[in-house]
C-alpha cells in the first residue's frame, strides 16, 4: 500500500473532531475542496470509508473511529516533540488549544491571557467555548478549564480563579406580577430561565445551601440556553427568574435591572482550574500559558 501522507491523517482527524468539513477547513486555513480532496485519496488509499457525510454534518464510521483513537495520541506526541524542540529558540513558540465555558473565558482566562500574550507573538492560542465536559486528549485539546469539583483525578488541576457562586436574578417587573419567592422549594411555581448542560444532556438542577441544608430544585420556563449572558438578558426582559454567576450580573443588579432573590441561599462553589495531563506541562508555551492564568490570591478572593 503506498505511504499514508501524515497531513492527511491529521486533516482527517480535525474533520472527525469538527464534524464539519467548512469548520475544519477554516480551522486548517485550506479550501473546502482541498481538505474533502485530501480525505478522499486518504479513504482511497486505505480502501475503507472513514466519514459518513450527510448535508447537516459529518460522523465517523466503526473504521473512522478506530483510526482516529489510533492516531490522536501519536499525532499529539508528533506535536509536542514539535514543540519542545522549538524550546530551542529564543522566545518560546508554538501553539495552545483550550476547550472552556463562556464564563470562564469572560471573567478569568481573557482577562489574564490579554496582557501577556503581547509579548509572546509565537505563541498562538485557540479558546473553544463549550459547555459540555470535553475529553480533552481524544478531542486534540492541550488543557480545559472547569469548577475544581469536575476535574477528573488523573489531570494536573491548576486553580487560575477564585471561589465564585451564582444567584437567582428577575427583573422588578417580573416579580411585581409573581412576587418574590422565599424559599427555593417556591421556584416551582415560577416562570424560570433554564441552563442546559450539554454533556449530560439535561437541565441543570439549580443548586442552594443554607444552614448546612443543601437542596437541588428543578425549575420549568419558557427558555433555556447553555449561555450565561443569554440569560441575562432574557432575565432583564423579564421572562423569568435565572440562576448566573454573580460578577457577571453585578451591572445589572447595581442599576436595578435585576434584583437579587434568595441571596442567603446561594453557596460558593470552587473557582475555575486548568486542566492537563502531565506531559504537556514541559512544553514553553504551555508553561507561558499555564503562569499566565495562575491564581495567586487566596481560594476565596
Amino acid at each position: 500500500m503506498e505511504k499514508t501522507d501524515l497531513n492527511q491523517l491529521t486533516w482527517f482527524r480535525i474533520v472527525a473532531e469538527e464534524r464539519n468539513f467548512t469548520k475544519a477547513a477554516a480551522r486548517i486555513g485550506v479550501a473546502q475542496s482541498t481538505l474533502s480532496h485530501a480525505i478522499k485519496q486518504l479513504e482511497t488509499r486505505m480502501g475503507i470509508r472513514l466519514l459518513t457525510r450527510t448535508t447537516r454534518n459529518v460522523t465517523t464510521t466503526p473504521a473512522g473511529e478506530r483510526l482516529l483513537h489510533t492516531i490522536t495520541p501519536r499525532l499529539a506526541e508528533i506535536e509536542e516533540e514539535i514543540a519542545a524542540l522549538t524550546a530551542l529558540r529564543d522566545k518560546p513558540s508554538g501553539s495552545v488549544r483550550l476547550t472552556l465555558s463562556d464564563h470562564a473565558l469572560e471573567s478569568v482566562v481573557w482577562p489574564k491571557l490579554k496582557p501577556v500574550l503581547r509579548d509572546y507573538p509565537d505563541i498562538s492560542v485557540e479558546l473553544i467555548l463549550d459547555s459540555s465536559f470535553r475529553n480533552i486528549v481524544e478531542d486534540g485539546f492541550d488543557a480545559g478549564v472547569r469548577l475544581g469539583e469536575s476535574v477528573e483525578k488523573d489531570m494536573i488541576a491548576v486553580r487560575i480563579g477564585p471561589d465564585w457562586r451564582l444567584v437567582a436574578v428577575a427583573s422588578p417587573g417580573y416579580l411585581a406580577a409573581h412576587g418574590t419567592p422565599q424559599h427555593p422549594r417556591d421556584l416551582v411555581r415560577h416562570i424560570c430561565i433554564n441552563m442546559r448542560h450539554e454533556t449530560a444532556g439535561g437541565l441543570y438542577a439549580w443548586e442552594f445551601e443554607k444552614d448546612g441544608q443543601e437542596l437541588r430544585v428543578r425549575v420549568d420556563g419558557q427558555l433555556a440556553f447553555n449561555n450565561s449572558y443569554a440569560m441575562i438578558d432574557a432575565a432583564v426582559s423579564g421572562y423569568g427568574i435565572a440562576y448566573v454567576p454573580e460578577d457577571i450580573v453585578a451591572a445589572q443588579v447595581a442599576s436595578g435591572a435585576l434584583v437579587p432573590v434568595l441571596d442567603d441561599w446561594s453557596p460558593m462553589f470552587d473557582g475555575y482550574f486548568l486542566y492537563y495531563p502531565s506531559r504537556r506541562q514541559n512544553l514553553p508555551a504551555f508553561r507561558v500559558v499555564v503562569d499566565a492564568l495562575r491564581h495567586r490570591g487566596k481560594a476565596g478572593h
